[in-house]
């Protein structure tokens, strides 16, 4: 009776850790084939999304590996990485060269402000999410401001294309030409009629044995004790604040770097608007492959990439052979964005309350 009370509990934990993943598998199985879309144009898609939008996401994991939740602050980094794309194509500099150029333009921009963010996150232990929320907000007005009014005027930018009619300014959309699919192509791989972008998925790899290899190393390790308990790590002699503003150092360098890895796929920039739906987006994608505000892996961004990314694919379709009505799938997509994020933070409340009861069960001896 015992060993089926434990059985049983088991798989409620499972269900109840899972439930995210668990309710999309099963949209997309429904959804699928509803849109009618073969299995070739899906993998193909997939395959794109993948390289597109992972490098992003993986740059999540070092400051929830530290137990600072969810970096809502990734889009610094990500401004930061738009700003070299904008001197980049300015300068007509293009290929590989103009991508390593904008992440070299890039690097000491996401290091200032990584700085500046882990900084105030230090003022704000326990309350990071929101704090590196308004954060974002309050720098992207910065980030405005000098794109808006300062590039043309104060800083000299000389490709008319970029500038707005008045003569500073840059435009709302600027076209990429020049490192568009830089890396996706750098080494052509076609299998089964699917273009596979091979040099792409071999920098994720790379990315993927640095996060595993960071683990492993002291800084990795004190990371994890903070994430535990930040108390019995400062007591072990850890430099907790330093730790911190590293963790979140590391996280916005390499959100520079995935932004300028999800435009080269994408080809154009949306000047104002590309980092903010970056960040929205990956923080929704790790959410919907199982992590939690305390918990992500690896396999965590991949499948959350791929559930995330085949809705966003399938559910347009889906609700125009449904009802009628494309517009459905546009809904869907905000919809899930903002509330998976809302369901793993009220998750996260609920396993707080629920440990810390559990904790004040032991203390009295209860069963």
């Amino acid at each position: 009776m015992a060993d089926r009370n434990k059985g049983s509990m088991n798989l409620k934990n499972i269900l109840a850790n899972n439930a995210v993943p668990i309710i999309f598998i099963g949209l997309s199985a429904i959804a699928i084939p509803i849109s009618g879309f073969s299995g070739t144009y899906l993998i193909q898609e997939m395959l794109t999304r993948l390289a597109r939008n992972s490098f992003l996401v993986l740059s999540l994991l070092i400051p929830i590996l530290a137990g600072m939740g969810l970096n809502f602050g990734m889009v610094l980094g990500a401004m930061a990485g738009q700003i070299g794309l904008i001197f980049v194509t300015d300068w007509a500099v293009s290929g590989v060269s103009g991508m390593a150029l904008a992440a070299l333009i890039g690097t000491p921009i996401a290091v200032v402000l990584g700085y500046i963010c882990g900084a105030v996150l230090n003022k704000a232990k326990g309350r990071e999410m929101v704090t590196s929320y308004i954060l974002g907000f309050f720098v992207n007005g910065v980030y405005q401001l000098i794109v808006l009014y300062t590039m043309g005027k104060l800083i000299p930018i000389s490709n008319p294309q970029l500038v707005l009619s008045r003569g500073y300014g840059i435009r709302n959309a600027i076209n990429l030409t020049g490192v568009r699919h830089a890396l996706d192509n750098l080494i052509p791989f076609r299998i089964s009629g699917i273009d596979v972008p091979l040099a792409t998925f071999i920098f994720i790899g790379m990315f993927c044995l640095f996060i595993v290899w960071f683990r492993k190393t002291k800084i990795g390790q004190d990371m994890r004790a903070l994430g535990q308990d930040m108390k019995v790590a400062e007591e072990a002699g850890i430099p907790v604040e330093r730790t911190r503003i590293i963790a979140i150092l590391i996280s916005t360098i390499l959100a520079c770097y995935g932004q300028i890895i999800f435009l080269q796929n994408i080809g154009t920039m949306n000047t104002y608007n590309s980092h903010e739906q970056a960040g929205m987006f990956a923080i929704a994608a790790i959410l919907i492959g199982g992590a939690s505000v305390s918990r992500a892996t690896i396999t965590n961004v991949f499948v959350g990439v791929i559930l995330f990314h085949l809705m966003f694919v399938v559910s347009p379709m889906a609700g125009k052979e449904l009802i009628g009505q494309a517009q459905l799938g546009e809904y869907f997509r905000v919809f899930v964005s903002y509330g998976i994020i809302a369901l793993a933070l009220v998750l996260h409340a609920w396993r707080r309350m629920r440990a810390k009861a559990e904790a004040r069960r032991s203390l009295r001896g209860e069963e």
